[in-house]
């Protein structure tokens, strides 16, 4: 007789895998944030990939765009690769307040999660949310949704990537390049990190640093157990954009990004310094570091008052790559 499974991997109950390889993912989780009700702002969800049955949800203001059309905001949400969707609260809410701050369409789709599906799913994924809008642009006769084609400007669309999102928005940036002419008519004009969740084996100071309230150095290394492929370590090219076996961007042509950290955050020292190298090789990339603010301060609480200047940095990066 075997033994009875166990649980060798633990993500604070939200997800376990078990030494027979089942995952347990809870489907009642205790959320500290309660949905925000943003009366400015409509929404609806759709399926973009049928072939993985996976959705995304779109949020439209009810006010008329500034423009003639509305800029289309990808939003891709966090949680290590292992956890979250584009229904929790508040992923939900950022993007009710990304729609209203920005006057934006907001995009948020969901993305396979490891470890059923270790990258490159996620990546593979956030390319096919593209693609979804792409084929909305083309008129697919698969892929036409009203909000869209009376909405949006497919000239206008940004990426923007929270934690693991902000990941995946690194490598979809170098995936399309400059003019993002494989998605055309959709040109993507700017990538937006918000605490990208970047790993490799040497720990940072920050890694070594105090805890975050939320976030510690067990939880960030299961999350990269869980979702790298098998065999490799943290300094895998999905993991670390600068590790020794990454590909040299010296060469790649980037759209300009913005990245944002909290002070506080164990990440923090992983940003500043994949904002120094693009820097160094002359892409156009700016870093802003919000003193004393820990991992998902403006993802958590996106009506506070820091989240107002969050917003406002966006919105002038968005303006400034618009044309």
């Amino acid at each position: 007789m075997g033994s009875i499974p166990h649980v060798v991997e633990d993500c604070m109950g939200v997800l376990q895998l078990f030494s027979d390889g089942t995952v347990y993912r809870c489907s009642d989780i205790e959320f500290k944030f309660p949905a925000v009700n943003e009366n400015s702002v409509v929404f609806k969800d759709i399926i973009f990939e049928k072939e993985r049955n996976l959705s995304l949800r779109l949020y439209k203001p009810k006010s008329p765009p500034i423009s003639s059309k509305f800029p289309v905001v990808f939003y891709f949400h966090g949680g290590g690769f292992c956890v979250g969707s584009r229904l929790w609260p508040n992923f939900h809410n950022t993007c009710l307040r990304l729609s209203s701050g920005l006057g934006a369409v907001v995009v948020a789709p969901d993305y396979r999660l490891a470890p059923e599906h270790k990258l490159p799913a996620a990546i593979d994924d956030a390319v096919s949310a593209v693609e979804w809008l792409r084929k909305e642009a083309l008129l697919d006769e698969n892929c036409v949704d009203a909000w869209v084609q009376e909405a949006v400007d497919f000239e206008r669309v940004f990426v923007l990537g929270d934690s693991s999102g902000g990941n995946l928005a690194h490598h979809l940036s170098v995936r399309f390049g400059i003019g993002s002419t494989e998605m055309a008519p959709v040109r993507v004009r700017g990538y937006i990190l918000l605490a990208p969740f970047f790993g490799g084996v040497a720990r940072t100071k920050s890694e070594e640093g105090p805890s975050e309230a939320m976030l510690n150095l067990d939880i960030l290394d299961r999350f990269w157990r869980l979702s790298i492929p098998d065999g490799e370590n943290r300094d895998h090219p999905l993991a670390n954009p600068l590790g020794s076996n990454s590909p040299s961007l010296e060469h790649v042509g980037l759209e300009p990004i913005l990245a944002i950290v909290g002070g506080n955050e164990m990440l923090k020292d992983r940003v500043e310094s994949y904002c120094k190298r693009l820097k160094q090789l002359g892409k156009k990339i700016e870093y802003v570091e919000f003193d004393g603010k820990e991992h998902g301060f403006f993802t958590n609480d996106p009506y506070s008052k820091v989240a107002d200047e969050v917003v406002q940095l966006i919105k002038r990066f968005m303006l400034h790559n618009s044309n």
